[in-house]
């Protein structure tokens, strides 16, 4: 019996443990199917899954090309900008994150939420903007509780800065963050959403060159969506330096000069067309669009009546007035309407019909020749001049001498102005040309419209003796590494194929009206740096009248009636550095308003000529004291 017991006993043990062998080797063999699977069929996508999870590859933003001004006087940089991301994923608990965050930065834990809530349906790997360019203090905030943010990311990003603030604003422009159609449409090859890009000025025209090209790099990230180390890096490549022509302290100096004033000034070398001075006021801040602006600061700098936003040295579109006497007479002396000897009497005005077309001077000026009348811008001598050459051939020499059309200067919406023809008059207003009408365009009113550029590249023609620059603002392109890339060279646009002693002649009553007693300009004659120039008072056409009993001093309405201010010059004026085109919104006359300018312009820059030929002359050893 006990010999049977130890059987059944032994049997039933030995069933026990077999059975438990075999739930172990099919337990193995289940887990061992689930590892071939995992490892062997599935291998690949959950090795390429895991990757994606620990490796992830990061934009490197190319750096902008710097901008400077001719003499190397950096203007436009590149500092860093601080932007906050969060990738979701990581940073579990998100709700607790976040309040941390807003601690640490002071940005509304719901602006945040809503960042990520507008990025619902993005990989929840896909780091989230919650904000760009924070600051300092923020990120060193950020950098101090690393370990107590997980899956916050900061990067580090160049944005552009605008050294000098408000100067040059309107000739450098600004950057603008690139919209979806921009993208959609493939126009800035290489630029993702949050780029910026150029919107105005040179940074606009130059975008090509200035933007550099995105560089990447892959790194792996540790469970907090940290960095651990950088696996592979494609360096980005910095965008073009550019060399403006521009002088810095004379555009300083100009901009210091209109304050208070709208209106604009622009000046060239005559000799080449590398333009020293773009100033329009009033201006503004650059640097604003890079901080981002409001809708309402937008709408406010947009509705300004003044318009800052506008570059009045090529867009704006005014009456020449008695700066285009200049074209009237060269039109007369080659119609041989006049020559030199020719005379006409001034008593201070001039009938037509049944009009009276007044002179400036009240009195008149009696009688005077061609030089005298450009010198004390006789109104009745252009008259007679201009009734007897006629509204086309006035137009035919005006668009000889560069106006009507564009200046080819490489800034966009630049304005072709205006010059009428009786043609123009018929096709545009269906009315024909009137008598009357030649007389008031041969001073340099009625249709007639120019910018200060066009006005500029004239007087620098007469200047250089008749060749027409095309106006440029860039002299050379270099890689950041300072080689050079291209040299831009002066480029001619026309001439003035005019008789020399045409040229004589205008340049004589040029003269003549900055240096002599009777001269329109005689207040800013300087004996070191002999200036040759042309005011202009450009009549408005308004139908607002001042109200009665208000003082002209304190009637907005009355200053708004006054006329606006014109002068055009070159100096010295038997060998020219410099030409500039002035006009003061409203200012009245060009003898006070805009004369004045010129002349603190010239003087500044012939001063700078002088100490650098001074300094070069001392470094070759000469006029050194022994």
């Amino acid at each position: 019996m006990k010999q049977y017991l130890n059987t059944v006993t032994s049997e039933w043990f030995n069933k026990r443990v077999m059975g438990a062998i075999l739930c172990v080797v099919v337990a193995f063999s289940i887990l061992f199917m689930r590892l071939f699977y995992l490892q062997i069929i599935k291998g690949e996508e959950f090795l390429r899954l895991s990757e994606n999870n620990s490796i992830r590859l990061e934009s490197i933003v190319a750096p902008r090309g710097l901008i400077f001004d001719a003499e190397g006087n950096l203007l436009v940089d590149n500092r860093p900008s601080f932007d906050l991301r969060i990738i979701p994923r990581n940073a579990k608990p998100l709700e607790q994150t976040l309040k941390k965050l807003a601690r640490y930065t002071n940005i509304p834990e719901e602006d945040m939420m809503e960042e990520i809530r507008a990025c619902n349906g993005m990989s929840s790997y896909k780091p989230v903007l919650l904000k760009q360019d924070i600051g300092r203090d923020a990120m060193a905030a950020i950098e101090v509780h690393r370990f107590d943010l997980p899956g916050v990311v900061m990067n580090i990003r160049p944005v552009r800065h605008y050294i000098n603030g408000q100067h040059a604003a309107h000739l450098i422009g600004y950057l603008g963050e690139i919209n979806a159609k921009e993208l959609q449409r493939g126009a800035f090859e290489g630029c993702k959403s949050g780029d910026f890009i150029g919107r105005f000025g040179v940074e606009k025209t130059y975008e090509d060159l200035l933007r550099g090209k995105r560089g990447g790099r892959q790194v792996e990230v540790d469970v907090r969506g940290q960095v651990v180390k950088a696996l592979r890096t494609v360096s980005a490549i910095p965008g073009r330096n550019l060399y403006l022509s521009l002088d810095y302290a004379l555009q300083k100096k100009v901009e210091e000069l209109l304050q208070d004033r709208v209106g604009a000034v622009v000046a060239m070398d005559p000799m080449t067309g590398y333009t020293l001075v773009m100033a329009s006021s009033p201006t503004f801040d650059q640097n604003a669009f890079v901080s981002g602006m409001t809708r309402k600061e937008w709408k406010v700098l947009t509705s300004n009546p003044e318009y800052p936003m506008t570059n009045r040295v090529i867009q704006a579109e005014y009456p020449p007035a008695s700066t285009y006497k200049i074209v009237t007479a060269i039109a007369g002396l080659e119609e041989g309407a006049i020559d030199s000897k020719t005379t006409h009497y001034c008593p201070g005005y001039y009938g037509m019909g049944n009009r009276v077309f007044r002179c400036w001077k009240r009195g008149g000026h009696g009688d005077v020749n061609v030089v005298r009348a450009i010198a004390e811008s006789c109104d009745v001598f252009f008259y007679k001049v201009g009734e007897e050459v006629g509204v086309d051939k006035l137009a035919f020499y005006a668009r000889m001498c560069g106006l009507g059309a564009r200046t080819g200067i490489n800034l966009e919406n630049e304005g072709r102005g205006l010059i009428p023809t009786s043609e123009w008059k018929k096709k545009r207003i269906g009315e024909s040309w009137q008598k009357g009408e030649t007389l008031n365009v041969s001073i340099g009113q009625g249709f007639n419209l120019t910018t200060p550029l066009q006005m500029l590249v004239l007087t620098a023609a007469i200047a250089n003796n008749g060749t027409l620059y095309q106006p440029q603002i860039v002299r050379r392109l270099e890689t950041a590494d300072g080689i050079e890339v291209k040299n831009i060279e002066p480029k001619v646009t026309g001439n003035l194929t005019l008789n020399p002693q045409t040229m004589d002649i205008v340049k004589k009553g040029l003269w003549e009206a900055v240096n002599t007693k009777k001269g329109t300009a005689r207040g800013i004659k300087l004996d070191a740096y002999p200036i040759s120039g042309k005011t202009g008072t450009a009549q408005l056409v308004t139908t607002k009248e001042p109200k009665r009993g208000e003082t002209e001093k304190n009637d907005s309405l009355f200053n708004q009636n006054l006329p606006h201010a014109w002068f055009v010059a070159y100096a010295p004026s038997e060998a020219p550095r410099i030409a500039v085109a002035i006009i003061v919104e409203h200012g009245e006359h060009g003898s006070t308003a805009a004369a004045p300018i010129a002349k603190e312009v010239i003087k500044m820059y012939m001063e700078k000529q002088e100490e650098k030929k001074w300094l070069a002359d001392a470094g070759d050893g000469k006029d050194m004291p022994e």
